[in-house]
């Protein structure tokens, strides 16, 4: 997906399956916390529903409308966490699980000389 796109431009867009049927309206974005791109998207999938978390990466935005490439049924099972709140780490990875998707792992820490050992003498 874009990730120059404004995430406030897609609020009150139309989601759909990789099918093409109607999931529902976009009701939040979820920016990664590290990069501030954003990551999910909270669908509010009818008028009495849930909103279903789905990934942004695979999707596209198409003709105005955020295409999602996985079955209407799947994001439907999406964990559901509540909107308005914050994805945890844990959070997020329950949901890269729940749509079969790879979680890149953080790179480890930088090997830094953070000052002498101590016992010796070195300054």
């Amino acid at each position: 997906m874009q990730t120059d796109l404004d995430p406030r431009n897609l609020i009150g867009r139309k989601a759909f399956d990789r099918n093409g049927a109607k999931i529902g309206t976009i009701d939040e974005i979820y920016l990664d916390d590290a990069t501030g791109v954003p990551e999910w998207a909270a669908i509010r999938t009818g008028l009495f529903s849930r909103d279903a978390f789905v990934p942004l990466e695979p999707s596209e935005l198409v003709e105005g409308t955020l295409r999602i490439p996985f079955e209407r049924a799947l994001i439907k099972d999406a964990p559901d966490f509540g909107v308005g709140r914050h994805l945890s780490p844990e959070q997020e990875i329950q949901l890269y699980h729940h749509y079969g998707l790879d979680i890149a792992s953080p790179a480890p820490p930088p090997d830094r000389d953070f000052g002498r050992l101590a016992g010796t003498d070195e300054a």
